[in-house]
């Protein structure tokens, strides 16, 4: 049996040498506090590429200053961080990754110094400072720039944009009711609350006409919250709306008890894949090759995201190979090693 897991895959004029994609994880170390690109990324995600990961998606990259997770992260909110983003881009190409970036806007869970922004004034938490509720005109400027970040995404080479509604940032803010109270045409119906994300996804394509992912969490985990039925129809109208690929994580809009074991997010993605007639990336507690070859033999996803995996082994993709059986081309310069 031939493994899928190291299958090329093709979408739009983009193609990956196998599933396995690196997973956004925030690293927090744009020490400079202004979102540059440092020694410690160029080295971080080369070595994947160099470990033969497929596709590689840089982190949670900031389109606005107040949107940012932590003071640490990486930005594209001004034109100066494409400089730095496309020599990371030439790094991962040169070594053989195809790359992706995950544009995103904290909301009310940024942590940054000053006011902070989401679509009603409630707090994530007791410990979290209170949001301002957006007015019109702050969702516009937010609009325009995930427009202005994918500009700027594509101008530095990527190949894939993301655009993060997950994890209870801003736009999983917008979609929940736990988060989302407001009475205006952004709240509401689901059709309201899908508002904003419609407008990003319009926005991004009047500059971007390559591959285009969004991740959701699919769970809410909360009585009130919403459920991966839910999300079906959501990625339902992601699709009209041009959508690819939904990459299918789950949790964070509120504090909640989260039953994590193996392939735990699995089942979501399966359910969207088949439900939206949309292709999806499974996520969350996947660390072997058989194990990622099953989900993609039983067309539960159709790729593989590995995040704290990778972060242990950085050529994990050749230890999927050897467990699938699969003769996996080492670097040249690693051949007599491998």
């Amino acid at each position: 049996m031939d493994s899928l897991l190291f299958s090329p895959y093709q979408i739009k004029n983009v193609t990956l040498k196998n599933r396995i994609v690196m997973a956004p994880m925030c690293m927090y170390s744009a020490h400079n506090q202004d979102g540059f690109i440092e020694n410690w990324h160029r080295t971080h995600y080369t070595t994947r590429a160099v470990g033969q990961v497929g596709l590689i998606m840089v982190e949670a990259t900031a389109v606005q200053p107040e949107g940012r997770i932590s003071a640490e992260d990486l930005g594209i909110w001004k034109d100066e961080h494409i400089e730095g983003l496309s020599e990371l881009v030439s790094l991962m190409k040169e070594n053989g990754a195809a790359t992706a970036i995950q544009l995103a806007h904290a909301g009310r869970k940024a942590t940054v110094e000053g006011e902070i922004h989401a679509p009603s004034a409630i707090p994530f938490d007791e410990k979290s400072k209170t949001p301002k509720e957006m007015t019109l005109e702050d969702i516009q400027a937010t609009v325009e720039s995930f427009k202005q970040g994918a500009r700027r995404a594509k101008e530095a080479g990527f190949d894939i944009i993301e655009i993060h509604g997950a994890h209870g940032y801003l736009i999983n803010e917008f979609l929940s009711p736990l988060s989302n109270h407001r009475t205006d045409e952004y709240g509401g119906s689901a059709e309201n609350r899908y508002r904003l994300l419609k407008e990003v996804i319009k926005a991004v394509q009047t500059e971007w006409d390559g591959p285009l992912f969004v991740r959701v969490s699919a769970n809410d985990y909360h009585p009130e919250g919403l459920n991966v039925e839910d999300y079906v129809q959501f990625s339902k109208w992601m699709k009209e709306d041009g959508i690819d690929l939904v990459d299918v994580s789950s949790g964070a809009v509120v504090p909640a008890k989260i039953p994590v074991y193996p392939g735990y997010q699995v089942p979501l993605a399966e359910k969207i894949k088949a439900g939206a007639n949309i292709e999806t990336g499974a996520v969350g507690l996947i660390t072997t090759g058989r194990q990622a070859e099953e989900i993609l033999q039983n067309k539960r996803a159709d790729l593989i995201f590995i995040a704290r995996e990778l972060l242990r082994d950085p050529y994990f993709p050749r230890t999927a190979a050897k467990e699938l059986r699969v003769e996996l081309d080492a670097p040249v310069q690693y051949d007599r090693g491998w």
